[in-house]
């Protein structure tokens, strides 16, 4: 070796000993769960230099989530927290001269619950604005500032929140007789409960206008017309709402598109005119044209097939008339709509085979644009009044974040998981597709283990999705990527009943649950066995809510399983009929077991009336308070097993409801998943 040679050699050792070494990338842990941050609902300010958006995080010490207003420049170099209190502040909007961002906070405050607070863009405390006693869900302000578009219903008298002492302190079993009692739940509508919100016994909610300048509420829609979703004409005259109203109204899950003028005392005119039974406007916002004269919205798939639903674009003169049908050729589900500011287009997303992308298409209807190509899921659409477009987008390495979409690329505005996602790794997402044996065509996703040997074969988890109205989509998914890092292969699959395959796909299992989706998913097993990715013996399965009713249904019918975890499921819902949400269903979908027989509900009930075909080693889990799928779908599984001496457990969540929310039982659930597919398959 030359001298040359071996002075540069040493100087090129000495100068990469001066560079910090890159810390090797580790594989993700349960303990990471928590540490991603939530980045939700982008809007543009006024002047387009700015985007206020939320971002949710985990607070362990109290455990509970909580949600903070954040706002970033338009060009990215500022980020700033706006709100830091512990408790959530939601629904950043700005006021029409971009001087406040009001959102929605229950903190504490003159009133009980959701209030609007504003927040001075120059900086300062955040202040209580309005102090109204009903339920406060949303809110908007008037074009020209001076009023905010409230949506409100009745307070519950029988809620404890509302009855609690002041300084609160638990009372003991002999306080009982100093007590208030609560008072007796009097039910007299037909759809009489809902998960979270419980049994429905006080009015639906309401419109009011709030007065910026005198504080006060005035109703502007009566309590016998249920109204959601409203949104201010861009003169400020007008409110355009979805409602339902009518004698048969509560037996029908119809919404219509309904304008009033914007002063108390105005009559509602409807300008939509379904019934209900052939087709329902959705209860998604209708979306004014600039020059007023139009409404963009979305219209569903009707009351019959209202859980397979998929939404059009629909475009409907304010004046009156028959709406008129866009985009009629795309035979994929649209949402967020909203018209160009020159009213020339409708930009709106598409969810199209694990993919979610928008598009403009022209106002007067014709060629569809999709304005931004690739495997990822963009989930939200904001529009400034210049045209600027803020979208939150995510990927199958990336979680959603806020984004600018500018001459069809991406450009991020926020990094708030960044320093994590560099630190873990993860495993590879590729797309499949396969043939069941009907003919049918599946596609869905697999998910390698982090380190991924080729020609090893691995135990292997079928998580299905829920919904059934939903896709496992190109976003990141912690649960599945968990499995990854801890050696399985995690497969996902978009059977019958998913979206992003059309409406004749969605609408393939009405009336026929847990046949044809069976197929689809024992099809994907097929396929990663065949692949020789999948160990034959060492295959388990498990889902939520409608993935834990395909569980039970897969698991009577499919012994190859070893390990199965279903939760918030049923196998027997005839069971279910009044015990959980879904009345209007049952009665449109399958029929009243008096009118059709019991032979359509037998067929939907196969795998509680076969649990003696069930082998699988199964791990029941679901939410105490659970009115959505109650857990007692859950207690019935587990006690039919439990009989028959197949090992199973059950696990409740006390006070949860269909969603896990608590964070300390959403970490409980995932070990109860490691532990229960470790103990069957490794």
């Amino acid at each position: 070796m030359s001298r040359t040679y071996f002075t540069c050699l040493s100087a090129l050792v000495c100068t990469a000993s001066l560079l910090p070494a890159q810390p090797a990338r580790r594989v993700l842990t349960l303990d990471d769960m928590h540490r991603f941050h939530d980045v939700r609902d982008a809007q543009i300010s006024p002047d387009g230099k700015w985007v206020a958006y939320t971002v949710t995080t985990v607070d362990a010490a109290a455990d509970k989530s909580d949600t903070d207003v954040w706002i970033a420049s338009w060009d990215g170099k500022q980020h700033l927290r706006m709100t830091t209190s512990t408790e959530s502040e939601t629904s950043p909007r700005w006021s029409p001269d971009g001087h406040w961002l009001a959102f929605l906070s229950s903190r504490p405050g003159k009133a009980k619950g959701n209030q609007v607070w504003l927040l001075d863009r120059n900086g300062g405390e955040a202040q209580q604005f309005t102090d109204v006693k009903g339920r406060l869900s949303s809110y908007e302000w008037s074009p020209d500032g001076k009023q905010l578009l409230l949506v409100m219903a009745d307070r519950d008298p029988n809620d404890p929140a509302d009855d609690a002492p002041a300084g609160g302190g638990a009372a003991g079993a002999t306080a009982g007789a100093s007590a208030k009692a609560p008072k007796p739940i009097v039910v007299n509508k037909y759809k009489f409960k809902q998960d979270v919100v419980g049994y429905l016994t006080q009015p639906p909610p309401r419109l009011y206008l709030f007065d910026v300048a005198t504080k006060k509420a005035e109703a502007l829609t009566d309590p016998a017309l249920e109204a959601a979703s409203p949104t201010f004409s861009p003169d400020g005259k007008w409110i355009s709402f979805m409602g339902r109203s009518g004698k048969d109204a509560e037996r029908y899950a119809t919404s219509n598109v309904f304008v009033v003028e914007a002063r108390a005392g105005a009559t509602p005119r409807e300008v939509t005119h379904y019934d209900g039974v052939s087709a329902s406007a959705t209860r998604g916002r209708a979306e004014w044209s600039p020059d007023g004269k139009r409404l963009a919205y979305l219209q569903s798939s009707g009351a019959k097939q209202n859980a397979y639903n998929m939404n059009r674009l629909a475009v409907v003169e304010v004046a009156g008339g028959a709406p008129k049908l866009l985009a009629t050729d795309l035979d994929r589900a649209v949402s967020a709509p909203r018209f160009t500011p020159d009213g020339a287009s409708i930009l709106f997303l598409v969810t199209d085979d694990a993919s979610e992308y928008p598009a403009r298409i022209p106002a007067a209807g014709g060629a569809i644009q999709r304005l931004i190509r690739g495997q990822m899921v963009i989930s939200s659409l904001d529009q400034s009044k210049e045209g600027k477009l803020a979208v939150l987008a995510a990927t199958d390495l990336r979680s959603p974040e806020v984004n600018t979409l500018e001459s069809g690329e991406l450009r991020v505005l926020t990094h708030h998981n960044d320093e994590l996602f560099a630190a873990v790794k993860l495993g590879a997402t590729e797309e499949f597709s396969c043939k069941a044996k009907d003919g049918n065509e599946v596609h869905g996703l697999i998910v390698k283990p982090v380190d991924y040997e080729a020609g090893k074969k691995y135990p292997t988890l079928l998580r299905i999705h829920g919904g059934p109205n939903g896709q496992d989509a190109h976003s990141f998914n912690f649960e599945r990527q968990l499995f990854a890092a801890n050696g399985y292969v995690v497969v996902n699959v978009n059977y019958r009943g998913s979206s992003g395959r059309g409406e004749k796909y969605q609408t393939a299992i009405s009336a026929d649950w847990g046949n044809k989706e069976v197929l689809d998913l024992q099809a994907a097993t097929d396929h990663v066995l065949a692949s020789g990715l999948a160990d034959p013996n060492r295959l388990g399965v498990g889902g939520w809510s409608y993935g834990g009713i395909l569980t039970d249904a897969i698991i009577a019918r499919d012994h190859r399983f070893k390990a199965a975890t279903s939760g918030a499921g049923t196998a027997f819902p005839l069971a279910l009929y009044g015990v959980d949400q879904y009345i209007m269903q049952y009665d449109e979908e399958i029929g009243a077991p008096w009118k059709v027989g019991l032979d359509p509900w037998i067929r939907i009930s196969y795998p509680f009336l076969h649990a003696d075909q069930i082998t699988t080693p199964t791990l029941f889990l679901g939410g105490e308070k659970d009115f959505n799928v109650p857990l007692v779908g859950g207690e019935m599984m587990y006690q039919a097993l439990r009989s028959l001496g197949v090992p199973t457990e059950l696990v409740v969540y006390p006070g949860q409801f269909h969603g896990i929310t608590r964070p300390t039982y959403q970490k409980d659930r995932m070990e109860r998943y490691l532990a229960w597919y470790a103990k069957y398959l490794k």
